[in-house]
């Protein structure tokens, strides 16, 4: 099966509407499928509640769609490289679920793995788990996490067979898995794309059965967040 469109507005057509739950994988601006959230701002949609590790920067990344209030609430672990975030938090104009950063990588794999819910010691005893079940196991209090499924999963990988097998670029991994794993619809922004059977079936990160579209970016941007320059 072909799953590759000719752009990434064709890619997210018809999939994404108002108020549905998406997924964004990357690191910071490491891996972040820049494309794919270009279009998605594009498309207008709104009321979204957006998954990622963190909303990218001012202006770029899901900063994008802060800027055009698309997003109300954002579920994340580390929020600080954006002044809009800021922003609109204290002002009461997002809503924002922190969850620690292991957490949310399992609450993401748990959800492509079929499993509704787990067990950690991670928050115990802090707002992260205020209101969520609290059991003991072997004399060690543990707080139930649920497993998180989004609607739609926007995804970076670095190369695709046209059957959606795919491969990562070193650091630019980082969430990008457990979010294709995750999403009911999972669209891919790739660097290059090859024939179905041109990859080493032992080279794949992630079998195509996770992917449903993928499009491709041969030239990100791939900024760099802070750069920081020594004084000669």
């Amino acid at each position: 099966m072909d799953k590759v469109f000719a752009s990434a507005e064709e890619a997210l057509k018809g999939i994404v509407a108002d108020g549905q739950m998406i997924a964004v994988g990357g690191f910071g601006l490491c891996g972040i499928p820049e494309a794919l959230i270009a279009a998605l701002r594009d498309t207008g949609v709104k009321n979204l509640t957006c998954i990622s590790n963190n909303a990218g920067v001012d202006g770029f990344g899901l900063g994008q769609l802060l800027e055009t209030r698309q997003i109300s609430k954002m579920i994340a672990s580390y929020v600080g490289e954006n002044k809009e975030f800021e922003r609109q938090f204290l002002a009461g104009e997002l809503e924002l679920e922190f969850t620690p950063q292991g957490t949310l990588a399992e609450k993401l794999r748990a959800g492509g793995a079929g499993i509704p819910a787990f067990f950690t010691k991670t928050g115990v005893g802090t707002v992260v788990a205020e209101g969520k079940e609290l059991r003991e196991f072997d004399g060690q209090t543990y707080v139930m996490e649920r497993a998180l499924v989004p609607d739609v999963s926007l995804v970076k990988a670095w190369k695709a067979d046209r059957a959606g097998n795919l491969l990562f670029r070193r650091t630019a991994r980082n969430f990008n898995p457990n979010v294709a794993m995750a999403g009911k619809v999972t669209v891919v922004e790739v660097e290059e794309i090859v024939e179905t059977g041109a990859l080493d079936p032992d080279e794949i990160h992630l079998p195509g059965i996770y992917v449903h579209r993928i499009v491709l970016n041969a030239h990100p941007e791939k900024r760099i967040e802070q750069r920081t320059i020594r004084n000669q």
